[in-house]
């Protein structure tokens, strides 16, 4: 159960009432401070919508802070989200594997994405690696990818300090990728 209230339109001013165009439980508590809703939803919509760094291999770095959080909320998010930008559920699956040092079919630049992603949810990238991903992507991308992993590093954090519940429509990818126990 959240720890602050789960606010609806009406219970925000006239002007705030557009921060719950999606009625999530994250923007839901998040509304009990319009300012930081508002500047939160602002680079998440350029995560989303803005970047040019290629959406699938985007999901897959915040899916890898998501699973490494352990984050039901973002977890569950992020795999519908994913599979709406070209994730698949094989994607999923080697991701998982990944994480764990397994075999898996991810191509090498994906995996050289979720490496980066566990390095920034660590702490920050390592040289090695940012050198890598160079290789891949220009400047833009570099900001782009790392500013993504860094942002749902506080998201992840967010939602378990407040305690935002999974909606029932998202636990069906929770049950189909459950964390390990």
């Amino acid at each position: 159960m959240a720890r602050l209230p789960y606010l609806n339109p009406e219970d925000l001013a006239e002007a705030d009432r557009p921060l719950l165009k999606r009625m999530i439980t994250l923007h839901r508590c998040l509304v009990n401070s319009p300012g930081a809703a508002r500047a939160f939803s602002g680079l998440g919509q350029y995560i989303r919508y803005g970047m040019k760094l290629d959406p699938r291999l985007r999901e897959l770095a915040i899916l890898q802070v998501g699973w490494l959080a352990r984050s039901p909320y973002e977890w569950s998010h992020h795999v519908k989200i994913g599979h709406d930008f070209g994730v698949t559920d094989e994607d999923v699956t080697a991701l998982i594997a990944e994480t764990d040092g397994k075999p898996n079919g991810l191509e090498p630049l994906a995996k050289l994405v979720l490496k980066g992603a566990r390095e920034v949810y660590a702490g920050g990238m390592s040289a090695g690696t940012f050198a890598e991903l160079q290789q891949h992507f220009d400047n833009e991308a570099m900001v782009d990818l790392t500013v993504t992993a860094a942002f749902y590093c506080a998201v992840v954090r967010t939602l378990a300090s407040l305690a935002i519940d999974v909606e029932p429509e998202y636990q069906p990818y929770l049950d189909k990728f459950p964390f390990p126990a």
